[in-house]
This record gives structure tokens, sequence and C-alpha cells, in this order.
């Protein structure tokens, strides 16, 4: 006759048998599963690829060039710096994108001093000159200052190097910083910014507003700041009549102040090359 013990072994036994055919039934379901599951992921990445191939997943809004943003403007705050004038943002497509256009500048120096703006080179730039000089931000304001590096300081309304409109842009067309061997290469090195260039002037560097400069002389910096937007196509000796205008200190001490007011009358600017893109209305 078995023992009692001999009986437990044998229902522990009969128990342990029962749990490992429930788990090899539960691992067979689960390799099914897995295998039926996998099957249809491969028969989905087949159908989608089809469907890439065909075309399906192509968006129906194509975006072009005309629908994509060509400039960012960032805010400026008139509450931190008081010298800053409000008057909306430009638009940040559906404009010229290459081409050129002329901005005519003219003052009580003498005959207007005309400029071709490089809108391939600088489209956002332009943009910004040509809103600016929609919004008539430049008329009658006053070129505050004469380098000592040789260029006409313009666009800011209050004179102050800190005025400008509620937004800055980047700097798009700073010339390629020197070699350090430069002072090495041969006399006859084309300059970074030849006299008759027109470059936007930020401070800091890189967040231009409506300030820019007109050079009227050769400048080659170690360090390049300033982003070119054009250059003087005519009026070239107005600029030089107002280079010799003689400058005395500023309120920080520097020789920059002409003696003599020089002021914008008007400024606008005006397409002279065809582009691409048609120019929008200018945007509040």
């Amino acid at each position: 006759m078995a023992s009692s013990k001999d009986r437990q072994r044998k229902l522990a036994r009969a128990k342990l048998d029962r749990q490992m055919a429930r788990r090899a039934v539960k691992e067979r379901r689960r390799r099914r599963m897995y295998a039926g599951v996998g099957a249809g992921v491969a028969v989905l990445l087949i159908v989608a690829g089809i469907a890439w191939i065909g075309g399906a997943f192509d968006s129906d809004d194509t975006t072009n060039a005309a629908d994509q943003d060509i400039c960012a403007w960032t805010p400026q705050s008139a509450t931190s710096n008081t010298n800053l004038k409000d008057v909306g943002t430009p638009p940040t497509k559906d404009f010229p994108v290459d081409g050129t256009e002329t901005m005519t500048v003219k003052t009580d120096q003498g005959d207007p001093i005309e400029v071709t703006l490089d809108v391939t080179s600088s489209p956002c730039g332009a943009a910004s000159l040509r809103y600016l000089a929609s919004k008539n931000f430049y008329d009658n304001t006053t070129c505050h200052e004469i380098t000592t590096y040789g260029a006409i300081h313009c666009g800011d309304p209050s004179g102050t190097n800190l005025g400008g409109p509620t937004y800055s842009v980047y700097s798009e067309n700073t010339p390629t910083a020197p070699d350090p061997s430069a002072s090495t290469a041969p006399a006859g090195k084309t300059p970074l910014y030849p006299k008759g260039t027109v470059a936007l002037i930020g401070n800091p560097p890189g967040t231009n507003g409506s300030q820019f400069l007109i050079f009227f002389k050769d400048y080659s910096p170690a360090t390049p700041e300033y982003s070119i937007v054009g250059s003087v196509t005519g009026g070239m000796p107005t600029v030089d009549k107002i280079a010799k205008i003689p400058t005395v200190a500023n309120d920080i001490g520097d020789k920059v102040k002409p003696t003599k007011k020089i002021t914008i009358t008007s400024l606008t600017v005006g397409q002279t090359a065809a582009s691409a893109a048609p120019s929008a209305s200018a945007q509040s």
C-alpha cells in the first residue's frame, strides 16, 4: 500500500505535468500569433512600398518655393529700447528674390545717390529696405556719422546708433574674413568693402534694422561685420562731397559727428531687374 508521502509526490508530479502542458499550449499560441503579425507587417510593408512608388504618400498640398517663407524677422522691443520706431514688419515671402533694384537716396547735399541693390545676394536686406522705404521711414532723417574707416552712416532716425524698426534681420552677405597671412599678400588685392559699397550695420552685428553704410573709400577690416546689400551706381560726387564734411567728437568722444547736418529728404526702392517672384504689397 502506497504511503502518504508517495501519494503527495504523485499528485505534485501530476500538477507539474499539467502546468507544463498549459505552458506549452500558450507558447504555441504565442508563436502562431507572432508569425501572423509578422506576415501581416510584411504584407503592409509590401503594400506601402508599392503605394510609395506610386506616389500615394505625396502631399496633396504641394509646396513650392513661392509658398515658403524667405525671410525671418526677429522682433525688437520698443519698450526696452525707446529709440526704435514701430512701423510693422515686412512680409516673409512673395517678393523679389533675385535680380537688382534701385534705391534712390535724395539728400540736401547734391544730386540723388543711386544704389543698385543686389537682391540675389541679399533678398531679405533688400526686402527690409523696400518695406521701410514704403513706410517713408527714412524721410527727413539724418546721416549722423562719417566714420573713421571711410563710410557715411545713415538710417537711424534717433541718431544714437540704437534706432531702427521693431524688428531685425540677419546678415546675408558679409564678406569672408581675410586669411591671417593676408598681410603678406601682394598689393592690389580686392578690398572687402570697395568704395561705393552699401552695407547694413547692426548693433550688435548681425541684428540689422534700418541703418546702413555708404563707403566712400576702400575698407578691409580684419573681421568683417557688415552685410553688403548693393553699391553706388550714380551720384558718387554727392557721396564724395559728404565725405569731406569735417567731423567733431560725439557724445562718447568719437570724432564722427559731421559739423554740417546731412538730411535724407526721401529714400525710395524700385525693382529694375525681373525676378521669379512678384512683389508683395507692404504689410502693416
